[in-house]
């Protein structure tokens, strides 16, 4: 704001900058948001007292004032003034500079920041065995899925391999440049295909894991969900896997970690009982990949069926591929 104020403008700042109680108050809302009753313990003035202050300081156009519940927070914002008012600003606070008082303020200030985090940190340790469902009540679960979408580079090209009905797909291809979902069934295929409605940079495959209808380096990470005890050749989809990632590419495997319900493997259609941390590492190292961690998921109280391992790997750089 560079125009020139009118006079009785510039009275009202003077005005307002001529009682040491009001240049106390600016002082401390320059640097901090403050409640009125924080403002009472910080000035140790009554409530009636620092009211009448901050309404004259509100109507000349010092501060601005926030409604949270029953409690009124204010505070100055030296961007939001007139050029002249900063500048006279400038001139008050360096003269008060040294002042016994302003001393005094900076000290309970302090106190006054450390109670608000004091109370933070009583309200969670009473809320910390209710906060998981407490948030999720407040919140919902769906920005925590979210954020971490949001951790993906958004220039990625990411596979799904084994997609299935398309879900994990279509929650990625938002967040990415684009999703190629690969699955032999077609059943599950037209499924997806429905969830892939409105996304353009879903990219829906019939084919085999073992031999993916995708060309060599041409996806930056590749997910493979609940896939390799379906397969007879699991080794050989890793293989492939590896194959399409550019060089440091991501691979993220999440199949059942090694169980021996016979019944539960019959009655899913599965291949295998799952892979112990050591048996998918060896064959996420044979396929090629560098870097390869694998460990087991904690189980969620929910679930029924066995427990889950994780299995990550990189790429090489050199991208040469074996015969």
């Amino acid at each position: 704001m560079n125009s020139t104020p009118q006079p009785q403008r510039l009275l009202d700042w003077m005005n307002s900058l001529s009682d040491p109680a009001r240049l106390r108050i600016l002082r401390l809302l320059a640097d901090q948001e403050l409640g009125v009753a924080e403002l009472c313990d910080i000035l140790q003035m009554p409530q009636s007292t620092v009211s009448r202050h901050l309404k004259h300081l509100a109507t000349a156009g010092w501060v601005h004032s926030r409604k949270a519940g029953t409690s009124t927070f204010y505070s100055m914002d030296l961007g939001e003034l007139h050029d002249s008012a900063v500048a006279l600003w400038r001139v008050a606070e360096a003269q008060m500079q040294g002042w016994a008082a302003t001393a005094q303020d900076a000290i309970r200030l302090d106190q006054v920041l450390a109670a608000r985090a004091g109370d933070v940190q009583a309200f969670f340790a009473e809320a910390a065995e209710q906060w998981d469902s407490l948030r999720q009540s407040l919140y919902g679960a769906a920005f925590s899925d979210a954020a971490l979408m949001a951790l993906i580079p958004s220039e990625w090209t990411v596979l799904d391999l084994g997609c299935g009905t398309g879900a994990l797909a279509a929650r990625l291809a938002p967040n990415v440049r684009a999703v190629i979902g690969v699955d032999r069934s077609e059943a599950m295929l037209e499924a997806a295909k429905i969830r892939a409605a409105g996304l353009p940079n879903l990219d829906l495959r019939l084919g085999d894991l073992e031999a993916l209808p995708v060309a060599d380096g041409a996806a930056d990470g590749a997910l493979m969900i609940l896939v390799l005890t379906y397969l007879e050749r699991p080794d050989l989809a890793l293989g492939e896997m590896r194959r399409t990632l550019a060089p440091g590419g991501r691979a993220v495997v999440v199949d059942l970690l090694r169980h021996d319900q016979e019944a539960f493997r019959r009655r899913m259609g599965q291949r295998s009982l799952g892979f112990t941390p050591e048996s998918l590492a060896k064959m996420l190292t044979a396929a090629g990949f560098e870097a390869v961690r694998c460990r087991p998921l904690p189980p969620e109280m929910e679930a029924t069926g066995p427990a889950l391992l994780l299995g990550t790997g990189v790429a090489p750089a050199d991208k040469e591929l074996s015969a």
